[in-house]
């Protein structure tokens, strides 16, 4: 029984070094773990941490007899003493055997999420970059519609300037129009008074 818990907690120890650097079995693992996970393995493995729950309890429930039978005499015998000490090592294992599966677990469960979180953090880096991109672009097309619109501003200035001009010689030519006006008006009347 020894061996196998030895050999459980060398295997775990494995994986878990396996999790912790960036090797080429740490994907192996991932998908290994990920396919226990599914299906009918979350059961499987909840049996077998329940069956090694149980022998702990039993381990630790001997422990506890022959330390009580140790109070009662005085000395313990050689043989109560190899079993006690057999049965520390062995409910010792089977805590170091349930400590690292959950250590595992945890493990796994953490480089999922960080996957994740990878993923969505480059997503928002890819995003970030074509916004800052837009806005580069859009500062760039802002600053020649802003040019433009500047060019637009001083054609409209000169353009008002020539319409102000224009207004004022259209003026100037309606007075002289008037004035036109009158002085064919005088002169008819006088040719009228010469053909009378």
């Amino acid at each position: 029984m020894l061996q196998l818990l030895y050999a459980v907690i060398f295997g775990e120890m494995v994986m878990i070094m396996s999790f912790l650097f960036k090797t080429p079995m740490r994907k192996l693992v991932i998908i290994a773990l990920n396919k226990v996970k599914r299906g009918r393995g979350p059961a499987v493995v909840k049996t077998v941490a329940a069956t090694l729950v149980l022998m702990l309890a039993s381990s630790l429930y001997t422990i506890f007899n022959i330390r009580y039978r140790s109070l009662q005499a005085p000395i313990l015998n050689p043989t109560d003493q190899l079993i006690l000490s057999y049965h520390i090592l062995q409910a010792s294992l089977f805590g170091f055997v349930l400590f690292m599966s959950v250590m595992l677990n945890r493990l796994h469960h953490y480089i999922r999420e960080f996957r994740a979180l990878r993923k969505t953090v480059e997503t928002a880096k890819k995003q970030n970059r074509s916004f800052e991109n837009n806005k580069n672009n859009n500062e760039v097309e802002h600053k020649a519609l802003k040019e433009e619109l500047d060019a637009f501003k001083s054609k409209v200035k000169k353009l008002e300037f020539e319409c102000e001009a224009l207004k004022m010689q259209s003026e100037g030519f309606l007075l002289e129009y008037d004035h036109l006006l009158i002085d064919n008006q005088n002169l008819r009347n006088l040719l009228g008074g010469y053909r009378t």
